[in-house]
């Protein structure tokens, strides 16, 4: 038995094929794993503020002197890096909007990187060392075009940021699942699993 977290970012509810991917990822993993705890996890659904002055100070203060207001500040922050922790899996669906990924998406990853909790400076190196060990994600993605090979490559940011933040705060990217092609003119789908390790 596996604990599963499953992100969601894609603005789109109906036909997605982000949503799609990472549901069938789901199901391959709990077959692999019968009996698994899902905990769903919608961005697009829980009005995750963007980083403001009141967060990042809260970050930075004593959990035992914050104010009120900075305890409500870091509410969504606290319950999303739980859910995290918690996790054996995460299953993160990372649709491409304008070469990059969603800017809910981007408001979760600013609220669960957290000096001290997710990740922590060693002096060691250029980056900090992640906190969050012993995990193992997968990433969905889609795209009008086709990203994973040729001219488009070098462009494709959400795949490559997803899985650069996912490692910087410790947790190992196993695959990237990608349904790309969408936009394509006379091109069908391409459905590609890019294995990491």
């Amino acid at each position: 038995m596996k604990k599963i977290l499953h992100i969601s970012s894609s603005p789109k509810i109906e036909n997605s094929s982000s949503r799609i991917l990472g549901r069938e990822i789901v199901r391959k993993i709990t077959e692999k794993y019968p009996h698994s705890i899902i905990k769903k996890y919608d961005v697009t659904k829980m009005r995750l503020p963007h980083l403001n002055e009141i967060q990042i100070n809260s970050f930075f203060t004593d959990p035992n002197e914050r104010s009120t207001m900075q305890k409500n500040a870091i509410e969504h922050s606290d319950e999303a890096i739980a859910a995290l922790q918690e996790a054996d899996i995460i299953v993160i669906e990372a649709p491409m909007y304008n070469f990059t990924i969603t800017s809910t998406l981007k408001a979760y990853f600013d609220i669960i990187a957290r000096s001290g909790i997710t990740f922590r400076y060693t002096g060691n190196g250029l980056l900090p060392e992640g906190l969050l060990n012993k995990k193992t994600a997968y990433i969905a993605t889609a795209s009008g075009g086709i990203y994973s090979q040729r001219e488009l490559q070098p462009y494709d940011f959400a795949v490559s940021y997803t899985r650069f933040f996912l490692e910087l705060i410790g947790i190992k990217v196993a695959a990237v699942y990608r349904s790309e092609g969408q936009a394509v003119i006379g091109e069908k789908k391409h459905y590609k699993k890019e294995s990491i390790v």
